[in-house]
């Protein structure tokens, strides 16, 4: 990898079952995508996986035989560092900082979110799915930068 083509995952959350066009063109070209739980219908999944490898949660509103595949919670490694990834940051039940993660992923309250705590990038990309309340249609890109992460918050279009 070179500085040119830095690492970007896309970051996706509470589809509730909808794939928009919009988020597909957001998503194109990461190298990976997280999708942080209610998912809503598999097939969800597997248009990701048609974009890029997919890790994912099971949120509360996945129910099912597929959703009971996904864990509730789960650790991957990106670039050498480690990220935690669960649906509803009220159920983390660690100091990520203490735990060595470099950040924390999530969904569940539709409000998209960045922002650091004690050097752990947290991050809410919000919700691509049905829009609710006054919150926005987002989704989330995440870069490898020589300086570290950046994530960046990217509302689509109602």
């Amino acid at each position: 990898m070179t500085l040119s083509q830095p690492l970007t995952i896309g970051v996706i959350s509470d589809t509730h079952g909808i794939l928009r066009p919009q988020a597909v063109e957001v998503l194109a070209g990461v190298s990976e995508i997280i999708h942080a739980g209610d998912i809503g219908k598999p097939e969800v999944l597997t248009a990701l996986q048609a974009i890029a490898p997919v890790s994912a949660v099971r949120g509360n509103v996945d129910r099912g035989d597929w959703a009971n595949l996904l864990p509730r919670s789960a650790v991957i490694t990106l670039n050498g560092d480690l990220f935690y990834l669960l649906h509803n940051l009220n159920d983390l039940d660690l100091d990520p900082a203490a735990a060595g993660f470099a950040g924390v992923i999530y969904g569940h309250s539709h409000q998209p979110e960045t922002y650091y705590k004690k050097n752990v990038l947290y991050l809410n990309p919000g919700s691509a799915g049905p829009q609710r309340f006054v919150n926005p249609i987002s989704v989330a890109r995440l870069t490898r930068l020589p300086i570290g992460w950046e994530a960046q918050l990217i509302s689509l279009p109602g």
